[in-house]
């Protein structure tokens, strides 16, 4: 039984709304306890004088916060996304009474439902596709990366090539500066939870061996990807028991995080060994499959939705999918080939739906 509950101090015309919310996820098979300590979502009153968290005691949470406005704003990343964050939240619902709601992702994503039949039931199924998510961000780091390979190789250098193009393209946004957004404490909350450094968007990788592939690390300059182990990392295997992310490192690097899409990666790879490369841009291509749900970042079920297009594809050593509402995952036999493959097709706004 899936469970949630409502936070915060909700202004008197957005109580109705997370009212209405909360009795459409209990028809799709939501429980209301207010008194859990790990439920599956909650629902997180903020204004925006006071973007209050909801501080989790487990990674299964996922925080939606909602905020009350007059009117939609006109660059709803720009003027939203901080309270997103400030909030330590997954997603954001912007609420406007009369109107609808807007939906904001921390991979970028935006889109709406308009108030109108079945606007609660609307609202709940986009949200629990969020909710019922498994994140897969734990990393084991072992220090039992071949010495030959400390200062990378010939496929590392292939990466930093792939990322300066990305630069020059003008598809990598830059960083988003999360610690100048959250108070020190909050910080040290989400590193402790998340164990994330930054945020930062795409990743590219590229096949090592039978099971290793070299990853970009998560929060890090794309366009300057050089330092193993902090910019650079060996993806080894995916350990299910303890669901994490294994990774070889340099004994002498203090580490950084390998990007939050390992486990679509690893998926990938292990099922296709013609698979050579993989990138993943906040961009679109015309015409290409999409996965149903904008499941987030991170989570297994994202990684099994873009592994199940991929294998659909003609060839999935080649293939493009689009990730509802955020970018593409695009395969190939070298990043080299990738980049010939999409060049001057991609489109810089992802379509949102």
């Amino acid at each position: 039984m899936w469970e949630y509950l409502i936070h915060g101090e909700p202004t008197p015309r957005l109580k109705p709304f997370l009212e209405g919310v909360g009795k459409a996820l209990e028809a799709q098979g939501f429980r209301h306890n207010p008194e859990s300590e790990a439920p599956n979502l909650v629902l997180n009153a903020i204004t925006p004088e006071n973007p209050r968290p909801y501080r989790r005691r487990a990674q299964a949470t996922f925080v939606a916060s909602v905020l009350e406005l007059p009117e939609f704003p006109q660059d709803p990343l720009r003027e939203l996304y901080p309270y997103l964050v400030r909030a330590l939240s997954n997603v954001l619902l912007a609420y406007v009474p009369g109107q609808g709601v807007k939906f904001l992702t921390l991979e970028l994503g935006h889109y709406g439902e308009p108030e109108g039949k079945g606007f609660y039931e609307r609202v709940a199924a986009r949200l629990r596709p969020i909710a019922c998510s498994r994140l897969v961000i734990n990393n084991i780091f072992e220090p039992d990366l071949e010495p030959e390979l400390w200062q990378g190789d010939e496929l590392t250098e292939s990466m930093y090539r792939a990322g300066k193009k990305l630069k020059e393209w003008d598809l990598l946004p830059a960083p988003f500066p999360i610690e100048e957004i959250l108070p020190p404490e909050d910080l040290r909350h989400v590193k402790r939870l998340y164990g994330i450094g930054g945020l930062s968007y795409g990743n590219l990788s590229v096949r090592k061996d039978e099971k290793r592939f070299w990853m970009s690390a998560s929060g890090v300059d794309k366009a300057n990807l050089r330092e193993i182990g902090r910019d650079i990392l060996m993806v080894k295997d995916y350990d299910p028991e303890r669901n994490a992310i294994l990774l070889s490192v340099p004994p002498h690097v203090e580490p950084r995080r390998v990007s939050v899409d390992a486990i679509e990666h690893w998926m990938i790879y292990r099922e296709h060994p013609e698979v050579g490369a993989i990138l993943h841009v906040h961009a679109w291509m015309e015409g290409v499959p999409a996965t149903a749900f904008n499941y987030p970042c991170g989570t297994y079920e994202l990684a099994q939705a873009v592994a199940d297009k991929v294998r659909e594809a003609p060839d999935p050593a080649r293939a493009v999918v689009g990730l509802k509402n955020h970018g593409l995952t695009i395969t190939g036999r070298s990043l080299d080939e990738i980049l010939e493959r999409i060049e001057g097709k991609l489109i810089r706004t992802v379509p949102m739906a």
